[in-house]
C-alpha cells in the first residue's frame, strides 16, 4: 500500500502544471512521466528463468523457448491511466512468436472481462512483423475490434515506444507518441467500452495455432530463443483496492486522467498515420460483419476503393504481390484476413 501512495504522490506532482496545458495534458509530458522498475510496479506472472532483469531492474527480457514463454503484471489494478513501454522485438525467423503488451481483468472478471491490446505477430524471414490493437468490453469477445498497421520502421532494429491511455471518454492508442487509434465512450460502443480496474500485461507466447497466416507456420524452435525486451516502463493511473475495487486516487487525480485527450496536431497526426499504414480494419470487414459493429463509422467509398470485402487495405494485397515477383508465395485474401 504504502509504493502505491508513494506512486501517486510522484503523478500528482508530475501532473502540476506544466504537464496541464490549458486544462489538457500536455502530449511531451504524458510521454516523459517517470520510470518504474520492475520492482516498483511489476511482478513475474511465468517463465522462471525466461525473464532477466537488466540495468537495476529498468530493462525486462522476456524469452520464448521449447520449454516456455514468460510474462509480467502490474502489482497493482489500475481504473483509468496512461500505460507506456518501450519495445523491441525479436528479430529473423519469427511466425508462430506472438509479443503482448495490453491491459485485461480476465482473472477477475471471467465472463464480463474488458482488454485493452497490442500484439506484435511475428512473420517468417523477409516478412514484417504485423501489429494490431484490439479493444473488448463488458465480454464483447464475439465481436473483434482488431484494427492491423505497417509500421515505417523495423522493429527488430532498436527500441519503439507503444503507449495506451485510457480515462472516462476515450482510449488512445500510440505508437512512438503518434497517437494511431482513438475508441470514445458513447451511445454506440455502450457497455463494451472497458469500464471495469484493470491489471497491465506484458508476455512472449507460441501462437502457431493463429498468429502466422492462421497457422501456417509455426513456431521453428531452431531460431529459439525468440527475446522481446522491455524498458522505460510508465504506469500511471487510478490504483484501485483488489478487495473492494475502491479507488485509492483522489477525486482530482482522476480528473487530470479525464483533461487528457488530443491537441490538433496530434489529430492530424493520426489521420496521416490511419491512411497511411493501416493494414486491416474490422469496421470494412463486410465478409466478417454483414452489420457493422455500431459505432462504425462507415466512409463507403473509402470501404470499396481501398479496402477488400474482408477488410484488408487493396495496398497490402499489392505489396503481396510485388513480394511474389522477387520469388516469394504468394499470399492469399483469406491468409491476411482475420
Amino acid at each position: 500500500m504504502m509504493s502505491s501512495l508513494l506512486r501517486l504522490a510522484s503523478f500528482f506532482f508530475a501532473f502540476c502544471s506544466p504537464l496541464l496545458i490549458f486544462g489538457r495534458a500536455s502530449p511531451a509530458a504524458l510521454q516523459s512521466l517517470p520510470v518504474l522498475s520492475f520492482e516498483e510496479g511489476y511482478t513475474q506472472l511465468f517463465g522462471d528463468g525466461n525473464l532477466i532483469l537488466l540495468r537495476d531492474g529498468k530493462r525486462v527480457h522476456l524469452s520464448l523457448d521449447e520449454r516456455t514463454g514468460a510474462g509480467f503484471a502490474s502489482q497493482d489494478l489500475y481504473f483509468h491511466g496512461f500505460f507506456s513501454a518501450s519495445i523491441k522485438l525479436p528479430s529473423d525467423y519469427t511466425a508462430g512468436v506472438v509479443v503482448a503488451f495490453y491491459m485485461s481483468n480476465g482473472d477477475l472478471f471471467t465472463k464480463t472481462h474488458d482488454e485493452l491490446d497490442f500484439e506484435f505477430l511475428g512473420n517468417i524471414r523477409g516478412r514484417e512483423w504485423r501489429v494490431q490493437t484490439n479493444v473488448y468490453g463488458n465480454g464483447s469477445t464475439a465481436v473483434g475490434r482488431e484494427e492491423r498497421y505497417d509500421l515505417w520502421f523495423d522493429p527488430t532494429d532498436d527500441f519503439h515506444r507503444y503507449s495506451i491511455l485510457w480515462n472516462h471518454e476515450r482510449i488512445i492508442f500510440y505508437i512512438d507518441n503518434i497517437p494511431i487509434r482513438e475508441v470514445l465512450k458513447g451511445e454506440a460502443i455502450g457497455g463494451y467500452f472497458p469500464s471495469k480496474p484493470m491489471s497491465l500485461y506484458s508476455t512472449i507466447w507460441d501462437g502457431s495455432s493463429w498468429a502466422t497466416l492462421g497457422g501456417r507456420y509455426k513456431v521453428n524452435y531452431r531460431y529459439a530463443p525468440y527475446v522481446a525486451e522491455f524498458e522505460n516502463l510508465v504506469i500511471h493511473g487510478c490504483v484501485v483496492n483488489p478487495m473492494d475495487h475502491s479507488l485509492a486516487c483522489a477525486r482530482p487525480d482522476s480528473a487530470m486522467y479525464d483533461s487528457m485527450g488530443m491537441t490538433s496536431e496530434q489529430r492530424d497526426q493520426m489521420n496521416w498515420f490511419r491512411k497511411k499504414h493501416m493494414a486491416y480494419y474490422y469496421c470494412y470487414d463486410r465478409s466478417r460483419y454483414q452489420v457493422p459493429p455500431p459505432e462504425c463509422i462507415i466512409d463507403r467509398m473509402e470501404a470499396r476503393q481501398s479496402y477488400g470485402v474482408d477488410g484488408v487495405r487493396i495496398h497490402n494485397r499489392r505489396k503481396q504481390q510485388r513480394r511474389v515477383q522477387r520469388g516469394h508465395r504468394p499470399v492469399t485474401a483469406s491468409e491476411i484476413s482475420l
